[in-house]
């Protein structure tokens, strides 16, 4: 997998990832939408771990920097 992600995209899918969670932690976001908003989140982490969004790589999109 050649890396997608710029370090910026990574810290902001990381923090809509712990506002998620907080959400539905503190009951905000319920039912099957506190579900939904988990999965979000654990997608949203697992790519920023990884650098890699398999749908940036569908639509060839990259918002990684080029290196010369």
């Amino acid at each position: 997998m050649k890396k997608n992600m710029s370090n910026t995209d990574r810290i902001i899918r990381i923090v809509i990832a712990a506002l998620l969670v907080v959400l539905y932690a503190t009951g905000t976001v319920t039912g099957t939408w506190g579900i939904v908003s988990l999965v979000v989140a654990g997608i949203f982490v697992l790519t920023s771990l990884v650098s890699f969004c398999p749908l940036y790589a569908i639509f060839g999109i990259s918002t990684c920097p080029v290196k010369k």
